[in-house]
This record gives structure tokens, sequence and C-alpha cells, in this order.
């Protein structure tokens, strides 16, 4: 079996004009025009610089649906990382999250930098971006023992805000 990425997320919404705007103004996903004639309740955004047909498929199943439990209460998916090129990037998206109130938490994971979101719903993510493979040093690769605390500021500093992330790990060198 040769899979290599995960190409779209089909997620379950109570109300899909909100999470189609949550994902649009916060995230920067833009809504793909191919849901099926005829057919109402369903939305497929694609992620800015996607190459996918389509990044998310959202369904509404209505407003009286409760959050996920998934973690507390029952077995499901916890979170899907979506990766960015520049640390520049993931200051603005902190920025956005923050002011959405979706931002519920950030971590230094030595070889990765993440943010985690929540959409409306409850529905958890994360935003992460990736030393290159050139870059990663001893202390980089130590610290993914260990759950730090991520300091964006600090991180531009010894990387560079511009340096794109991934590159010889998850994007070809």
């Amino acid at each position: 079996m040769g899979i290599h990425r995960l190409n779209h997320a089909v997620l379950y919404v109570s109300d899909l004009e909100r999470s189609v705007a949550f994902y649009r103004d916060v995230l920067g996903f833009r809504p793909v025009a191919m849901t099926p004639d005829g057919f109402s309740g369903a939305a497929f955004l694609q992620a800015p610089d996607s190459t996918n047909d389509h990044d998310l498929g959202l369904f509404e199943i209505g407003a009286s649906a409760g959050r996920s439990q998934a973690g507390r209460a029952t077995v499901g998916l916890y979170h899907l990382a979506w990766e960015l090129d520049t640390l520049d990037e993931l200051a603005r998206t902190a920025e956005r999250l923050a002011a959405a109130g979706a931002l519920v938490g950030t971590s230094d994971h030595g070889t990765t930098k993440s943010l985690y979101g929540q959409d409306p719903d409850g529905l958890e993510f994360e935003i992460v971006w990736i030393v290159p493979a050139d870059l990663l040093d001893d202390a980089a690769l130590a610290a993914r023992k260990r759950i730090g605390r991520l300091d964006i500021d600090r991180e531009r500093q010894r990387y560079g805000g511009q340096t794109r992330g991934g590159v010889g790990i998850s994007v070809p060198a």
C-alpha cells in the first residue's frame, strides 16, 4: 500500500453556514463548487495553497447535534494537522485563531511548532510548521520527546520567519 498523504477530510457539522464561514474567514479555505445538484447540506473547501480537488467536506447534521466527545467520552479522531510554509504565517494564523476565540493551545515539539484550534463544533485541528531537514540539530531532535511551550518569536529568530518549513521532510528538497 503506497499511501503518501491525506487528500481530504469529511466532517459532520451542526451549522453548515457557520462552519464554512469559520474555515473560510479564519483559515483561508475557499469553497469549491462540487456539491451534487439537488443535494443540500454539504460544502467542499480547498486550503489556500492546496493542489487537492478539495481538502474538507462539510456535512450538516443539524443544530441539535452535540459537540464531539471523542477522547473524552467516546473513541474517535483527535485532530487533523495542516502544515504551513513559514513561521511568519504560523504567527499570523495564531493571531487569527485567537481573535476568533478558536486558539486552544500551542506546543513546541522540537521538530514541529504547533497551534491547536477548535472549530465552532469543537472539532480540533493542528496547524504546524516543520523544521526543514537541513536545519535539524541534536537539540531539535531531542526535544521531540517532550512538549514545550511555543515561543514563535524565538523560533523566528532561530530559523527565520520566511524559512520554508518541511523541506526535506514533508516537502521534497
